[in-house]
């Protein structure tokens, strides 16, 4: 018997999700070195936080050991019930961030929450816009998703705009503890009637991995 490879034995990390000159892949061990130098870099301003969970607060000799345990946790999570897909973002093969795509109980709800972050260096180029686009097509056209929600803090426009340029529409607002203190969250929802596409996404890995997750 021939040896599987790596993409056989998980399948997710056969996925290419490619659109214009931007390239999505599964997150593997080999990507942390790059991805961790771009959050040692900065992903925000450190006055504010974009995200519920402060992890970019965490001091700098903690985050790279931190960020390899999140992996490991992303991967070791990944089951039909539960998909946790961390994509990596390249642009000419340079990378720039990560676009995730998750959620619970996929199979019923066929609802999924997409997050992410960007370099900061990155920032203003149209790039997380392009991305969140990529995502949505390849979760509504290859996923069968009939649903995709996220949430930006209000004081984090930059985030809220890239969701209304991709169609998401307002879905409630919620308080949230943030650094110890009250934070308003807007929450979105995205539906393929409201989505607007952006580059033509073309998709390899896409029958296999809806097979490993029992879509299929």
């Amino acid at each position: 018997m021939s040896r599987l490879s790596l993409e056989q034995i998980w399948p997710p990390f056969a996925l290419r999700i490619t659109a214009g000159d931007l390239l999505l892949t599964v997150i593997r061990e080999g990507d942390l070195p790059e991805l961790i130098e771009l959050v040692l870099d900065g992903i925000h301003d450190p006055t504010q936080m974009p995200f519920l969970f402060p992890w970019t607060d965490a001091p700098a000799d903690q985050l790279p050991a931190n960020y390899v345990r999140y992996f490991g946790r992303t991967l070791a999570g990944q089951t039909p019930e539960t998909i946790t897909l961390q994509l990596v973002v390249r642009r000419a093969g340079q990378v720039l961030g990560i676009q995730a795509l998750e959620g619970e109980g996929f199979p019923v709800t066929r609802t999924l929450e997409t997050g992410s972050w960007l370099a900061g260096r990155f920032h203003g180029q149209g790039v997380g816009t392009r991305m969140r686009q990529a995502v949505c097509a390849f979760a509504f056209d290859h996923l069968g998703a009939e649903r995709i929600t996220s949430s930006a803090f209000l004081d984090n426009p930059a985030s809220l705009a890239v969701s209304h340029k991709v169609g998401y529409r307002p879905n409630g607002r919620q308080w949230v503890s943030r650094r110890g203190e009250a934070a308003e969250q807007e929450r979105l929802l995205l539906t393929p009637g409201t989505f607007v596409r952006g580059d033509p996404v073309h998709v390899d890995g896409a029958a296999e991995l809806r097979v490993f997750l029992g879509l299929a």
